[in-house]
Order: structure tokens, then sequence, then C-alpha cells
């Protein structure tokens, strides 16, 4: 009789789709997360460092410009030690003037303040301000390049990181220029990609009032779009979301780290390897979307 009431009990446990957790507590079992057209993904919530999804997310990528949030550290760090100040002058490079990808449009000699060049590389992943700024802080991209990888040891990113040069291009777009950290390309999982993202809006939450904003300056004459178009107000604008760092390349796909805030609880989100531009966004949406029935 009692193992007859045992597997009732147990059929209606399956039904019902309960779980039973390590303590003996019945809950409701959670589904597995969303299918994602893309090569990789995480979700994790930001209060507790908890994964809450992951899809390949520890298979080493080219994260293209997400890795510039290491560089965004290393540049928000440097101030805070006072090594350098936000009003600080830079002049341009050849290197920085010419590189490619997107830009502010500066030219050989330009001098410009370091508040500009890292609004421009945090909201429009500008790569020329990017070089401007390492090359400033630490005498050559090659140097600064240290710096990163070091930093990547010190906050405890896996061993399969490893940054190659600060704006997250490929080697074979920067080798003809001789002042370019271009030996090797950069790889990231997309859970360092979170690890990083989640470090540095921890360690300097003040990131994210640039990464809000969705142009760099109220000047129309030097006027830079965000490329985050899931910010309130953007094509995929959603609510809650404050940053924090699209990637492009041809070898990477396109990429996305964002950061999210729902019912009070904030997200952080990566998706690697999208197959469009679109697609970064819809994806990310998803995740969104399952945090917010599952986790809320």
């Amino acid at each position: 009789m009692r193992l007859k009431r045992l597997l009732v009990v147990i059929g209606l446990i399956i039904i019902l789709g309960w779980a039973v957790d390590i303590k003996g507590k019945l809950t409701f079992s959670k589904d597995a997360g969303p299918s994602l057209a893309v090569v990789s993904a995480v979700m994790m919530e930001a209060d507790t460092g908890k994964w809450l999804y992951t899809s390949n997310g520890k298979k080493p990528l080219p994260p293209a410009s997400m890795s510039k949030m290491m560089t965004e550290l290393l540049v928000l760090e440097s101030v805070k030690l006072g090594e350098l100040g936000w009003e600080d002058e830079v002049s341009a490079s050849s290197y920085a003037a010419n590189v490619g990808g997107a830009g502010m449009g500066l030219v050989k000699g330009q001098v410009i303040t370091v508040r500009a060049l890292f609004d421009s590389m945090a909201i429009h992943s500008a790569n020329d301000a990017t070089v401007s700024l390492v090359e400033y802080i630490a005498g050559s991209e090659a140097e600064f390049v240290n710096r990163m990888n070091a930093k990547a040891r010190e906050i405890g990113l896996s061993k399969d990181t490893h940054f190659a040069n600060a704006t997250g291009l490929p080697s074979d777009d920067i080798q003809k220029y001789m002042k370019a950290a271009s030996d090797g390309d950069t790889v990231m999982s997309a859970e360092d990609v979170a690890l990083l993202a989640h470090y540095l809006i921890e360690t300097y939450p003040e990131v994210l009032k640039v990464t809000k904003k969705s142009t760099t300056s109220e000047d129309a004459s030097i006027r830079l779009q965000t490329t985050n178009e899931m910010l309130p107000g953007q094509r995929f604008g959603t609510k809650g979301n404050d940053g924090l760092k699209t990637g492009y390349t041809q070898e990477a796909g396109y990429c996305f780290t964002g950061t999210t805030v729902i019912d009070g609880k904030r997200y952080i989100t990566v998706v690697m390897g999208a197959s469009t531009p679109e697609a970064r966004f819809e994806e990310t949406k998803k995740l969104l979307s399952y945090a917010e029935r599952t986790f809320s």
C-alpha cells in the first residue's frame, strides 16, 4: 500500500513539473532557457554572480570590440590612481589616426581630451580613440596589452582568455602599422566576457553613466551615435538597459554584452557569433524575457 502511494506521489510530481532540491523541499522546476541563434551565450545575475543561462559559455572565441571593456577598466583604474586626468590632452599618433573600423575621425597630431576619447571608445567603439588612450597611458599598445593580460589574471578570468591588442581588431587588420600590437588575436569565452563586465560595473559603476548615453556629445559637429541599440529610445530599446558593449569582426560575427535591470535585479548577458547586427539584440531580448518570466 505504501509503495502504491509513493508511486502516485512520484507520478504527480512529474506531471506537475515539480523537483526536489538538495534540502528536500519541493520547488517548481525551471525550463532550460531559450534556444539562441548564436555561437555562444551566457546570462548572469549581477548581485549574486549566479549563472542563469549558459550555452558554449566556456568556448574561447574572438570577442571583437567587447574586449574594449578591459581597456575601459584600465583607463578608469589609471584615473583613480591619479596617473592621468580626464582633462589631459592627448595627441593622436599616425597609428591611431589610420587604424580601421569604427572611429571618431582623428587625424595625426590632433589633440583631444582623455574624457572625449573615453566616451568615444565606450559609446561608439572608436578604435582611433582607443589606440590614442592606450599609447598615452602605457607608451605603446604592446605594453598596454601586457597590462590587460595581467589584469585578466588578477580578476580571475580563465587561462583561455588572451588579449592581443586594445581594440579587438584581428591582427591581419593592424599588421601594417609598425606600432600596433599585432602578435596573434584576442580570444575570450562568453563566461569570461560576462565576468569582465561584472567586475567593470561593480568596481567602476560610474561607467554606466557613460554607456547609457545615446550620443557622445551634444555638439552636433562631433556627435557620435551609440552602437548599443538596446538602450531606451533606440531601435531595440529595452527598459532598464544601460550598457554595455557591442562588437563585430568578420571572424567574431556580431556580439553584444548587455546589462539590464528588471524588477530591481541586474542581469549581465553575453551573446557571441550572431549572424546579423539585429540578431545580437533579438537574441539578447530572448534571454531577458527568459529571466523575467523565470527569475524575477
